[in-house]
């Protein structure tokens, strides 16, 4: 009763249309998976660090090129209908390394999974409200990221079943992944489809220049860098995790592959409890706990020698990391609430941070080892606590 009171809000949604919404959150998940996979690509094909986080990196290129026109597009054709879209192109991405694992078809794949998930992100988000109330979008909006992180946390452990088991997977291995997700992508299209929503249609074709000239706005300015860092150190931990025990400790990827999940474990469980902790407590005392945390966890990642608590370490930056999407994007459209599509737009252009940040971290850790990879990150978590200071203390989200 409570989870659907938290899902539903003030407006009158039934779980009959939020559930088809949340399947496509977990769909959403599936881009969490290029950590992982460029892991085992880069095993399978002897690349070096720098080389293997180009496919990170070019997953979240996309963001940058069809986040804004995305947010234009719904204008025209609705935020239901883009979600549609959306999945339809992760679904063909998933599809592809089905058909081989060769450089350029992971390059290709990546491109569309990025290109799916971009159109995903800036239409899915803005079509929660209109199923939810203002004053329930921060904490269903992290709802929708628990589901979310419940793909994610599959991944590690899907890819090294499909690596190691017994079980026919038709001489894929740990490509099965591809499989069941893109099976479940399938799913989330037929549901949504037959799933009603009425929309709220905007008044307006907005172009290019209007949308980026928000970007003028400070506030909207520093949340479009925020979401920049909050992306840059997910990716940067899903990518950077496995190299670190590798480096440290001297387990082989199948094993160290396990300090993903543990950061993803405790993502999801950071997602969870938000969406209810977000209820009763003000975003921006939220929000510092969350980067202090993650702080806290960057100074142990530059020490910490033993299993255990780099594990700890990731547990803090998962939980850290897990509310500050949420809380960031549901300012932004608080503070520009005619103008969510474009504001929706920019903000998921912010996630082009997945491609700046595993590039730094990529030549960094080729230079002074993973230890230059934490130090990137730690930037960016500098960066958010600056950014608690300007949140509003409003717990009307």
């Amino acid at each position: 009763m409570e989870i659907s009171q938290t899902l539903a809000g003030d407006k009158k949604s039934s779980l009959i249309q939020i559930a088809p919404v949340m399947l496509c959150f977990f769909a959403m998940g599936f881009v969490d998976l290029v950590g992982t996979a460029s892991n085992y690509v880069q095993k399978d094909l002897g690349l070096t660090d720098s080389q293997a986080n180009l496919f990170p990196s070019l997953v979240f290129f996309w963001f940058l090129i069809f986040s804004v026109p995305t947010g234009m597009l719904m204008n025209r054709i609705g935020r239901k209908k883009t979600v549609l879209l959306s999945l339809l192109v992760t679904a063909v991405s998933l599809i592809l390394p089905i058909t081989g694992d060769s450089y350029t078809t992971m390059l290709l794949s990546f491109s569309l999974l990025g290109i799916g998930n971009a159109i995903m992100q800036t239409s899915l988000n803005p079509l929660v409200s209109n199923l939810i109330s203002p004053s329930r979008l921060a904490s269903t909006l992290t709802f929708g990221q628990f589901v979310k992180a419940i793909a994610s946390f599959l991944v590690p452990v899907i890819a090294a079943w499909g690596a190691t088991t017994y079980l026919p997977t038709f001489g894929l291995g740990w490509r099965a992944l591809f499989v069941i997700y893109a099976v479940i992508s399938l799913v989330s299209i037929s549901a949504l489809a037959a799933t009603p929503i009425e929309e709220e249609r905007s008044d307006k074709a907005s172009g290019v220049g209007e949308c980026l000239r928000l970007l003028g706005r400070p506030f909207i300015l520093l949340c479009f860098l925020g979401i920049m860092c909050h992306v840059g150190i997910d990716v940067g931990t899903n990518t950077t995790a496995p190299k670190i025990i590798m480096e440290r400790l001297g387990l082989p990827l199948e094993e160290a592959g396990f300090a993903t999940s543990v950061y993803f474990i405790f993502r999801t469980a950071g997602c969870f409890l938000g969406a209810f902790i977000l209820r009763s407590v003000s975003p921006k005392l939220f929000f510092g706990i969350s980067v202090v945390m993650m702080l806290a966890a960057m100074g142990m990642l530059f020490t910490c020698e033993s299993l255990t608590m780099i594990y700890a370490a990731l547990g803090l930056i998962g939980f850290g990391n897990s509310n500050i999407f949420s809380v960031i994007f549901s300012q932004a459209l608080m503070a520009s609430p005619d103008e969510k599509n474009e504001v929706s737009g920019l903000m998921i252009m912010g996630l082009f941070g997945g491609t700046v940040f595993p590039l730094a971290m990529g030549y960094a850790a080729d230079a002074t080892g993973q230890a230059g990879a934490v130090a990137v990150m730690t930037v960016g978590v500098a960066y958010l606590l600056y950014y608690t200071l300007k949140i509003k203390s409003s717990n009307n989200q």
